[in-house]
């Protein structure tokens, strides 16, 4: 028996499911049940009666799946898969920022640790921030954005807000430039440049479209245009060319890798499986509050 069939045999015993951040590798997507942004997985898993989530992306992740879904088992195939954004805030850190902006509402990206989005307002991912903003947030006269200083800015060119922000970024994305884009540009004449909302300010004025992972796929069916140029982990070109088989897409530039990404393997799907090891727990204290925030971002719909 292969690898795959025994993951697929084990994952009926287990009556699991799998999931698959855009950012793994082409292997493990073609192996998960669902194929997605983070929080979109998370909201699918909790959906459906499988018993055991096996979460192929970073810490952050299954943490939310677990959030979502308290009485389901949820295996994080590799376990020091990080989010180095989701590190450089802390919720001691935050706690201290909110006593200095007494009364300041505090909406957090997706992209924190649990304890972190226990304290939080509401959450948001980089499709819905605008929106969170605009409904969910319009009476807030202060408002604290974590950790993304540069989400922070794409959404506040959106809505005209302001906010009280935090120094923090994606590695990946921040890699990304205005020259290649100008390269790309050189190179692919005619193309569509699409980047993530994680990108700097400077890279998201260049762009023909700034979205998330979802959105991207999205734009990539919809668009007449034939050759793309893809600013983000590439990853998703995978399931970019799958989708769009008629369309040529590129990586805005090489150097895009995330490493914490790619650290799940079919080898370590089938070890979790195996082993129902490592699983992911949240406590109470901190689920509770953390999985308001995420249900207060739910709600605007």
């Amino acid at each position: 028996m292969g690898l795959i069939e025994k993951i697929e045999h084990l994952k009926k015993e287990r009556k699991a499911v799998i999931l698959a951040h855009n950012y793994q590798l082409p292997e493990v997507q073609d192996c998960a049940d669902y194929v997605g942004d983070s929080l979109g997985l998370s909201i699918e898993a909790a959906k459906t009666d499988a018993e055991v989530i096996v979460f192929c992306g970073v810490h952050f992740m299954a943490e939310t799946a677990k959030i979502l879904s308290p009485n389901k088992t949820v295996l994080l195939p590799a376990p020091d898969a990080g989010c180095p954004m989701a590190d450089m805030i802390t919720a001691e850190a935050l706690r201290k920022l909110k006593a200095e902006h007494p009364g300041a509402k505090v909406v957090c990206y997706v992209n924190t640790s649990a304890d972190v989005k226990a304290e939080c307002d509401i959450c948001c991912t980089s499709a819905n921030a605008v929106e969170v903003v605009e409904r969910g947030l319009k009476d807030a006269r202060e408002i604290i954005f974590v950790p993304d200083q540069y989400l922070a800015a794409f959404v506040a060119g959106k809505t005209g807000r302001t906010f009280i922000t935090w120094p923090g970024f994606c590695p990946t994305h921040a890699r990304i430039l205005p020259e290649h884009i100008t390269a790309a540009r050189a190179l692919h004449p005619g193309c569509a440049v699409i980047v993530h909302p994680e990108c700097r300010p400077e890279v998201t004025a260049l762009a023909d479209i700034t979205v998330s992972t979802g959105g991207m796929s999205r734009f990539a069916h919809e668009t007449k245009a034939k050759e793309i140029v893809v600013g983000t982990e590439p990853g998703i070109i995978h399931r970019l060319k799958k989708e769009n088989p008629d369309k040529i897409f590129y990586p805005l530039t090489e150097d895009l890798v995330c490493p914490n990404m790619k650290k799940t393997t079919l080898e370590k799907v089938l070890w979790s499986l195996e082993a129902m090891q490592p699983a992911i727990e949240v406590a109470e204290e901190i689920a509770v509050p953390a999985r308001r925030s995420i249900e207060a971002m739910l709600a605007i719909g």
